[in-house]
């Protein structure tokens, strides 16, 4: 294998988890392989190493966990939003019918936050909306309602309610896990810094300690240590008979 003159492979450094504990493993299963005076790197850094990588194995297990737990609430907490969406829409539509009838008079309306000549359904396009008027809804019926009114049915409030509270409590729980996986998404930040310092002390031990052993020699060495070494698109390695 005969390198063309002027190609310069470089260093990289993991820019993965994933990398990143490959690169950690492979640093300590040489520490633990070969003697202290064998080693290419320190045996503080060793300790170093060997008591970080547990901890940053816990906290993206942790993020990871809590990403799925949220994409999972999430698609749930969908399903909910369309139900109850759909619920608290046809009550608002049972409203007006109820006023075009005569049953209720248009009065009845400024108890959900609408005012008396307002006749179409107000717009539920998103999480936000069900939410101001779902609780608009159930606050204004039950207020209605203390004064004797005429009851509504299909849906009736109680039906309007048990599916805007499933939607209301999926929408909390996904809340909270949002503002858990921002946490730990800043835990894993500083996380990868630590990796990445630790990483390129590695790094830097190793290649000093085999600097003066060929190029081709001190890349074969120092790799084994889990160091990444990559040659640029027009700089390939050629190898001639």
């Amino acid at each position: 294998m005969i390198q063309i003159a002027g190609t310069m492979p470089y260093r990289r450094l993991p820019n993965t988890d994933q990398a990143r504990l490959r690169a950690l493993k492979s640093a300590i299963k040489k520490g633990s392989s070969l003697s202290p005076v064998d080693l290419a790197f320190s045996q503080k850094l060793l300790l170093e190493l060997k008591a970080f990588l547990p901890h940053f194995e816990q906290v993206l297990n942790q993020y990871q966990y809590n990403r799925e737990r949220q994409a999972n609430t999430g698609k749930q907490l969908g399903e909910h939003y369309k139900s109850a969406r759909l619920y608290v829409s046809h009550f608002f539509q049972v409203v007006n019918l109820c006023i075009a009838r005569g049953e209720i008079k248009p009065e009845a309306r400024t108890y959900y936050g609408l005012s008396v000549d307002e006749k179409s359904v107000p717009e539920i396009g998103t999480e936000q909306q069900l939410l101001q008027w779902g609780k608009s809804l159930i606050k204004g019926e039950e207020d209605r309602m203390a004064g004797g009114a005429t009851r509504i049915y299909n849906p009736s409030l109680a039906m309007v309610r048990v599916k805007f509270e499933k939607f209301l409590e999926y929408y909390n729980i996904h809340k909270d896990l949002l503002a858990t996986s921002q946490k730990l998404l800043d835990k894993v930040n500083d996380y990868r810094e630590q990796a990445d310092k630790l990483i390129t002390s590695v790094w830097n031990e190793v290649e000093a300690k085999n600097e003066n052993l060929s190029p081709d020699e001190r890349r074969e060495i120092c790799s084994h240590y889990g160091v990444v070494y990559v040659f640029r698109p027009s700089e390939k390695e050629h190898s001639s008979i």
